[in-house]
């Protein structure tokens, strides 16, 4: 029994609300060149006020955390026994450059721990989501809700990594050139890369970004473990969110589980 299934039908109505204004937007867009990862647009805007005002109305005794602070968001409560956590466009660089790489991230939080995470793909038609306890499902367009699993990958040698793209692209970089994974795959949005671990489509991510936020990785997070892999820092200790701090000061990685430990062994020394 899912006991967040109301949980979960708000965030996914208000996820595909929020995305078909996003796309309206985004078709008549003309491509933003030179965007940096850290644009804001109209429709970053629009999609947070659409969401939060959904989810004030169904759960208004719960906390709102958004990356935009837009006059909506000034009125909202922003603490609670529970905390929605929302980024409007993650990836809005990918949105910008119209290159169909970016996602609407909704996770609900209590005592520091994800209970509801909902990924939001509307340019490729695909919705991951997952509750605690209840598992990790798909919705994509033109097929049957089904289960997601982490893949089987059980060597750093045959994973596949996510990353961001970069100018040596094509190539990793940073922490995650320690890993010595075989495939990889790029894109803009960090809740497509988490999503895709979930989904078995990728094996491994590695983030050591100086600053990330909880909007940047709460709802992949618990996809990732419903799915049966594993997200911690990179000294494997849990992640904790809705704190002032943020998730962790050191970076973090998400995995399949099997190759986690070896992942972590492999970047002992290389970070903090």
């Amino acid at each position: 029994m899912n006991v967040y299934e109301r949980e979960i039908e708000t965030a996914l109505a208000a996820a595909a609300d929020a995305g078909r204004h996003i796309m309206a937007f985004y078709e008549k867009l003309e491509p933003i060149l030179g965007a940096t990862s850290s644009i804001t647009t109209q429709a970053d805007k629009d999609s947070q006020d659409i969401i939060l005002a959904r989810l004030h109305s169904a759960f208004p005794d719960d906390g709102l955390t958004g990356e935009e602070n837009t006059p909506l968001y000034l009125t909202l409560p922003h603490t609670g026994r529970r905390i929605w956590i929302v980024d409007p466009i993650d990836g809005t660089k990918g949105f910008a450059l119209k290159v169909d790489q970016f996602c609407i991230m909704i996770a609900l939080v209590e005592n520091g721990e994800p209970l509801v995470g909902v990924v939001h793909d509307p340019a490729n038609g695909r919705t991951t989501y997952a509750a605690k306890g209840a598992g990790c499902f798909a919705i994509d367009t033109g097929k049957a809700k089904y289960a997601c699993k982490v893949s089987q990958t059980n060597r750093l040698s045959d994973a596949v990594v996510t990353k961001t793209h970069s100018k040596a692209k094509g190539k990793t970089e940073g922490l995650s050139s320690h890993l010595g994974a075989k495939g990889l795959y790029e894109t803009y949005s960090a809740g497509l890369k988490l999503a895709r671990i979930a989904r078995g489509e990728a094996d491994v991510y590695v983030n050591d970004y100086p600053t990330y936020h909880d909007w940047d990785i709460c709802a992949g997070h618990i996809l990732v473990t419903e799915a049966g892999g594993k997200v911690t820092d990179l000294q494997d200790r849990p992640m904790v969110y809705g704190t002032r701090s943020g998730p962790s000061d050191t970076g973090f990685m998400a995995s399949n589980g099997l190759i986690h430990s070896e992942g972590l062994a492999r970047l002992k020394g290389h970070f903090g």
